[in-house]
Formats: structure tokens, sequence, C-alpha cells
């Protein structure tokens, strides 16, 4: 079972923000777009998609193919209704994958998994919601220049 909480964090305030505890004891704090202290709720939708399906993809390259995956990320673009409840209409993910000698069928084939197997959130997007899927892999030192992460971790792993 899944299991969290949110809540309003100044009660006596206008203000519209929440911290969110998930069952694991993880804290988020939540906001919209006039606080700028956290993301939307929505935005972890898609958040939530990309690294779920990063799980799954980085665990059958290298574990299953073993592939020397140097380095990986996973974008994602979700466009919304225009009218209430702007909900998702089609969602874009774009792999890279960086490493040696990446086998572009062993992408294809985790993506693949990933998309009709074993990736949960997309499971319960994927009735009401399109997802496109794209890759590409890139030069092992692709993301030299962007080595470090925003929260000060590196991107690049060793194989």
């Amino acid at each position: 079972m899944i299991e969290a909480k949110v809540v309003l964090t100044q009660p006596n305030v206008l203000s519209r923000q929440f911290v969110a505890t998930t069952g694991s004891g993880h804290h988020v704090i939540l906001d919209d777009p006039w606080g700028g202290t956290g993301p939307k709720p929505v935005e972890l939708i898609a958040v939530a998609l990309a690294g779920c399906a990063a799980f799954d993809v980085i665990d059958h390259l290298r574990l299953k193919r073993h592939q020397q995956v140097t380095a990986y990320q996973v974008r994602v673009e979700a466009d919304q209704t225009e009218t209430e409840p702007k909900v998702f209409t089609t969602v874009r993910l774009h792999h890279v994958i960086a490493g040696r000698e990446i086998d572009p069928e062993a992408v294809r084939e985790a993506i693949h998994l990933s998309s009709t197997i074993h990736g949960a959130i997309e499971a319960m997007l994927r009735p009401v919601v399109s997802v496109v899927t794209t890759f590409e892999i890139a030069p092992e030192n692709a993301f030299a220049e962007a080595a470090e992460h925003p929260l000060g971790v590196s991107l690049a792993v060793s194989p």
C-alpha cells in the first residue's frame, strides 16, 4: 500500500503551500505558481512518469543487457488542455543515454518493456494520455559540460 499525507504549512495565511510526507518518510514542498517554493502537484505526475521509466530502463540496460551506461537522463514534456481541469493530453519522454558501445536495440527493448510491462505510472496514464517515447544515444562524454546536478550530485555514473 502507498501512503502519504499533505499538510497546509501556514493555516492562518492565504498561502497555498503544503508539505507532502510519503509513507517512506520523505518530504516534498508543494506550491502553486505564485508561491514558487515547490513544484505544482501536476508537475510531480510528469516527474513520476519520467522517474519510473528511468528506473526501468537503467535496470534493464545495466542488469539484463550489460550495457556500459556512463550517463543517462529522461526529459519529459506534457501538453495540457486549455480548460479546467488542465489534464495531460500528450506526454513526451526523451531518453538520452551515453556510454561505451551502447546497443540501440537494447535501448529500444528497455523502453518497450518499461512502457508495456513494468511502468506503473505509464500504465495508469495510458488509458487517457498519449505517451510518446523517443531516445538518443549520445557520445560517452556528452554530459561532461553539465557534470553537476542542480543538487550538487554528479550526473556521470561509474559503469
